[in-house]
């Protein structure tokens, strides 16, 4: 069973469930040692291309999908065949296996995959080195490898660890630097940073500067500042929203940002399958408000042909406040590795 995302593992005031981050700090030790052991012991496989590694510190919710799928389109602009390696998390597929719009679904290949799909060839593999290995012989120059910042497996060119800029209301991205469970940290984040090439800030829609405090965090290392920017309005008239992502909430602040005229919206877990009778519920309250459903592409790739008549995506992408900078950036590493 899928379980919401704790809202308090991103308070940075460790007063605000105290009994609960207490019992949990043990176990978060525990997985720090481990993933610390892990990453130690390995020996990085050169696949033979480069590898960019889009990342993250914690447990979901930065937009890195939407960054890797932007670097994909950066560098494919540019002439580079470029081509996406993901684990395909949530799908039954173990790889290695290139994904086809035509016939995988969610179900095959995981929700993310079939984002990036849309950019470039995309391929899904348990094994990230036999992943890299079969998108190499297939004409890839550069891989980007989606959530790839805690596997070791594969050689990196460039590790990119994206950040959520939210810190309004006592919020953090960090919480109080606790790690998984008793946080939202998969590694701490002296040590995660250690392993980073550059930092990509993403700042909410209605947020003009990042935080001054959070952009002192990363010291030295390179900071790009990037925003998710919805690909078009929200749909007319009133809209029940939903979401099954990390940090639903931000989906809900967003379309009101945009100007949606969200009637009611409805959190589900993160990576959601959508069951019949959660269909149904939805649009038991779509109907009480007269409404239409909206959700984001994450969420829609996720849902039956079926489920998606009544549904409109609502996409965005990520963009670069100075995309020259970044890809100026991304090309003097590429070119210092050959």
């Amino acid at each position: 069973m899928k379980l919401n995302t704790p809202r308090w593992w991103y308070v940075r005031d460790r007063s605000h469930a105290r009994l609960t981050r207490t019992l949990l700090k043990p176990l978060g030790w525990i997985w720090a040692d481990v993933t610390a052991r892990r990453i130690a012991r390995a020996v990085p496989v050169d696949p033979g291309c480069a590898v960019i590694s889009v990342g993250n510190l914690t447990v979901g919710g930065s937009g890195k999908t939407p960054v890797a799928r932007e670097v994909l389109r950066l560098l494919r602009t540019a002439g580079v065949e470029a081509q996406a390696l993901s684990r395909g998390y949530g799908g039954r597929l173990e790889g290695p296996v290139r994904v086809d719009l035509q016939i995988h679904t969610a179900e095959d290949v995981g929700d993310e995959p079939l984002m990036l799909a849309q950019a470039s060839p995309a391929w899904i593999a348990r094994d990230r080195v036999a992943g890299a290995r079969a998108a190499a012989a297939e004409g890839a120059q550069v891989l980007v490898l989606d959530d790839g910042h805690q596997n070791p497996a594969l050689k990196k060119t460039v590790s990119l660890i994206v950040v959520d800029g939210e810190t309004r209301d006592d919020e953090w991205p960090f919480g109080d630097g606790s790690v998984f469970p008793s946080g939202p940290m998969r590694e701490p984040l002296a040590a995660g940073l250690a392993r980073a090439d550059a930092v990509v800030v993403m700042l909410p829609t209605d947020v003009e500067t990042a935080d001054p405090d959070l952009l002192a965090a990363f010291g030295a290392l390179p900071v790009f500042l990037c925003r998710l920017t919805p690909e078009g309005p929200p749909p007319a008239g009133p809209q029940v929203g939903f979401a099954g992502i990390a940090k639903p909430w931000k989906v809900e602040r967003s379309l009101k940002a945009a100007g949606c005229d969200l009637a009611d919206f409805v959190p589900f877990p993160d990576h959601a399958a959508y069951r019949p009778e959660d269909m149904a519920f939805l649009r038991a309250r779509a109907a009480v408000f007269q409404a239409g459903l909206v959700t984001t592409e994450k969420d829609w790739v996720r849902l039956t042909p079926d489920q998606r008549a009544d549904v409109t995506a609502w996409p965005v992408v990520a963009r670069f406040e100075d995309q020259a900078g970044f890809a100026a950036f991304l090309n003097a590493r590429l070119q210092s590795a050959r």
